[in-house]
């Protein structure tokens, strides 16, 4: 066994066990490197490590349903919840998200991954959980950790092909993100809505029916005492804006599916005239929307009144103008989700390498031509496509210098508290701890060696 997992672990038998919390935290940046980088069985051990300790030292993985359950009975309000899409540099990302939490006291907020960026960034859910817990440690966070399953999004083009094999792919990535104590999913089968029907319920009724289902595994997966949150959406992002309508259709028709006991979506997400990661102009720069914050208020306030959720979520946010961010709370929305904007962050950064930049962009241009629109600038597909940079050089820049991930750290925590402060979500330490059942869930120990 590695020498720092060995100070970590006791092998009892055929299973690790946990040793010594403290030894994990004092060697928590070596741990969770081999919980990334390490061989099969170095992973194993180095996030059950990371798993194991956080509890002990205060970092302990929740659901945020009784914050939003309280917030679709009219207790709390006023805020909106920031959910951070941790794609890229994850480790330092995290650590600088929860700089921003403990020195706001934003601890309504949520650190997720979707199932497209997932593939990407080559993060199963088993890596992400373990890289925001060693986060935790690293700053010593102490608390509930909102750890969120973004966008665990049905392939329209396969679920037409093979609709059991695209459900079974679901079925499983919901398997691994509840073993890995994802406690916040959101399912979105919006990609399923039929607009070729006349109904609006009968252009829901495939998304109700997908959602329904996974809710229902969902909830089948949850360790005694866990309520996870739920999520649903109606609207595919980036197409036609989002009806009181066609919440109720879909809410409804969930509801007929899985019966009146049982407990429900926490939130729907909605469109309202954003895309992700913004439209970028020729020049680089990201156009304008009109977010339509009239429907976004009265959706949340239908989603809240008659169905008891927290409200409607937002979208493709983090690229808009920053005057924008303090109207999301006066409309009530419930959360927000952000991503593409932290991401130009740290490439655009002045520190970061100008010859990794490089070698990401000519990696566009090799691997991802056909997707090259006619028209586009070389600034416009590479703004579009480098997402998808952050798996294949996650090492190169894990492995940057620290003087240069420190001013970078420095920088999104700037950035993160400003949102947290626009969001008006700052101060909600005592709501969290008032509202948010805390129930450590031991996982099982991994086993060593030729018993693996």
């Amino acid at each position: 066994m590695n020498g720092v997992l060995a100070a970590c672990l006791n092998v009892n038998g055929s299973r690790a066990q946990l040793r010594d919390a403290q030894v994990v935290k004092e060697h928590i940046d070596e741990v969770v490197r081999l919980a990334v980088f390490g061989d099969e069985e170095e992973k194993r051990l180095a996030r059950y490590a990371i798993h194991a300790a956080a509890p002990e030292l205060g970092a302990i993985p929740a659901s945020i349903y009784g914050l939003y359950r309280a917030r679709g009975k009219g207790e709390v309000g006023g805020f909106t919840v920031p959910a951070v899409n941790i794609r890229g540099m994850a480790y330092d990302m995290s650590r600088a998200l929860f700089r921003a939490i403990l020195g706001t006291e934003s601890y309504a907020t949520i650190f997720e991954l979707a199932r497209s960026e997932m593939g990407y960034t080559f993060q199963e859910p088993a890596e992400i959980a373990a890289v925001v817990l060693a986060a935790a440690i690293k700053e010593g966070y102490r608390g509930p950790v909102f750890i969120q399953g973004d966008h665990f999004q049905a392939n329209a083009k396969r679920f037409r092909t093979d609709p059991e094999g695209e459900t079974r792919a679901l079925e499983e990535l919901i398997r691994k993100a509840v073993a890995a104590q994802f406690y916040n999913i959101d399912i979105d089968a919006s990609t399923l809505v039929d607009l070729s029907y006349e109904r609006v319920e009968d252009q829901q009724a495939p998304n109700c029916r997908l959602t329904a289902h996974l809710a229902k595994l969902v909830r089948s997966l949850e360790p005694e005492g866990v309520t996870i949150s739920i999520g649903g959406e109606i609207g595919e992002v980036g197409k036609h804006n989002s009806t009181v309508e066609e919440l109720v259709a879909y809410a409804d028709g969930f509801r007929e599916l899985v019966g009146p006991d049982f407990v429900g979506l926490a939130k729907v997400s909605v469109q309202t005239g954003t895309t992700h990661g913004g439209i970028p102009l020729p020049d680089g720069t990201i156009a304008q929307v009109a977010i339509d914050f009239d429907t976004l208020r009265e959706l949340s306030r239908v989603a809240r009144e008659r169905y008891g959720m927290a409200g409607a979520v937002q979208h493709g946010a983090s690229t808009l103008p920053d005057e924008l961010f303090h109207r999301f709370p006066e409309v009530e929305t419930a959360e927000i989700h952000l991503a593409t904007g932290f991401q130009n962050l740290i490439m655009e950064h002045p520190l970061f390498p100008k010859e990794l930049l490089e070698e990401m962009r000519q990696y566009c241009e090799r691997e991802f031509a056909d997707e090259r629109k006619e028209g586009e600038t070389d600034i416009q597909f590479f703004y579009k496509t480098r997402k998808k940079t952050w798996g294949p050089f996650k090492r190169q820049v894990w492995d940057l210098p620290e003087e240069v991930r420190r001013v970078l750290r420095q920088d999104l925590e700037a950035k993160f508290r400003f949102l947290m402060e626009q969001l008006r979500v700052t101060k909600t330490k005592e709501l969290v701890e008032r509202y948010v059942e805390v129930r450590v869930v031991e996982l099982e120990p991994p086993r060593v060696g030729a018993n693996a």
